[in-house]
């Protein structure tokens, strides 16, 4: 058995948490770039 798969066979669940946790906190990372570059490039007059 490799030593990967000794260190991810369940680890009390830390492993499944993270392997949900990541992606999500790549979608919010890519979102938040995403909204920041929408707001800058809106023009200075427009308002709502």
């Amino acid at each position: 058995m490799s030593e990967t798969a000794v260190v991810l066979a369940h680890q009390g669940g830390w492993d499944e948490i993270a392997m949900v946790a990541a992606p999500l906190a790549l979608l919010a990372g890519v979102l938040w770039l995403a909204d920041r570059r929408a707001r800058r490039m809106e023009p200075p007059d427009s308002e709502g």
